[in-house]
């Protein structure tokens, strides 16, 4: 496992029991290097969305635990943030979210000329994604030909 991991997985592990208490879902922890800063980033939701004044609050209350375990490297910047409404399906609750949701698909590689695609998510695997494009249409991906999978926005 790597730093990144490390940080990642142990951050997870110290905001979930301070999100229970606020009702708040964890949707994802990454660390990450933006110019010659590092970033810890958490992104948090709830029913009806996240406001600025939850992330400040969780934000009080995970600071103190970071600067008392201080198990990362260097310095960071810890923020956290709504996921927004873009937000790509990573992992398994998001796909069980948007079962019977319209999905945007991007592909690595054209499939049939294309690499955009939308459809209503159908199913999914560990391997692939099932999207419906058409009444009677289904495609099938396999999640490593996938660059990008997000709920669709209709404005």
């Amino acid at each position: 496992m790597s730093k990144r991991e490390e940080y990642e997985e142990k951050t997870e592990r110290l905001l979930l029991p301070i999100l229970e208490r606020f009702q708040f879902e964890l949707i994802d922890v990454e660390y990450v290097k933006e110019g010659s800063a590092w970033y810890l980033r958490a992104y948090i939701d709830k029913e009806g969305g996240i406001t600025i004044n939850d992330c400040e609050a969780v934000a009080k209350q995970m600071n103190p635990i970071l600067d008392e375990l201080d198990y990362i490297e260097g310095s960071y910047t810890f923020e956290v943030s709504s996921p927004g409404l873009g937000r790509p399906l990573k992992k398994e609750k998001d796909y069980v979210r948007n079962i019977g949701k319209d999905v945007e698909v991007r592909t690595y590689r054209a499939i049939e000329h294309k690499k955009e695609f939308c459809g209503r998510l159908k199913a999914y695997t560990d391997q692939t994604v099932t999207i419906q494009i058409e009444e009677d249409a289904e495609m099938t991906f396999q999640k490593s030909e996938i660059a990008l999978i997000r709920q669709a926005i209709d404005f």
